[in-house]
Formats: structure tokens, sequence, C-alpha cells
């Protein structure tokens, strides 16, 4: 295991397994997102909610708009 080749090796596919895992966490994380963007827009037919449920709703458009500016990179 003294080969330098072999340890290069080796680095390179503990990067790529990292990347391919990386990727996948990050396409699972916008589909969830998108997921529940899907929820906030679909039209209730029922009642209106009460008060409390759509200050609930405000803070979770609020939580999701900040989540996505920080996966954008962008400072709040």
């Amino acid at each position: 295991m003294d080969d330098p080749v072999s340890i290069i090796i080796l680095a390179l596919s503990g990067l790529l397994a990292l990347a391919i895992v990386a990727a996948a966490a990050l396409r699972g994380w916008s589909g969830w997102l998108e997921l529940k963007r899907a929820e906030l827009a679909q039209p209730r037919t029922d009642a209106p909610p009460p008060a409390s449920a759509r200050i609930e709703v405000a803070d979770l458009k609020e939580r999701i708009r900040k989540l996505e500016a920080i996966a954008a990179g962008v400072d709040i």
C-alpha cells in the first residue's frame, strides 16, 4: 500500500463516491422542496383555515425561501 499510484487511485475513488452521494442528496433535497412547494400551492376547497394555520403556512413559506437562498449561496 506504499505505492503512490494506488494511494492516488484510492483517494480519487473516495472523492468520486463522495461526489455521487452529494449529488444524490442534493437531488433528494430539491425533490423534497418541490413537493413542499406543490403542497403549498395546492388550492383548498374546504372552509378557510384558522388564523394559526395561515401563520404556519406563512412561516413554512419563509423557511422555504430561506433554505432556497442558502442553497443558492445568497446571504440573507
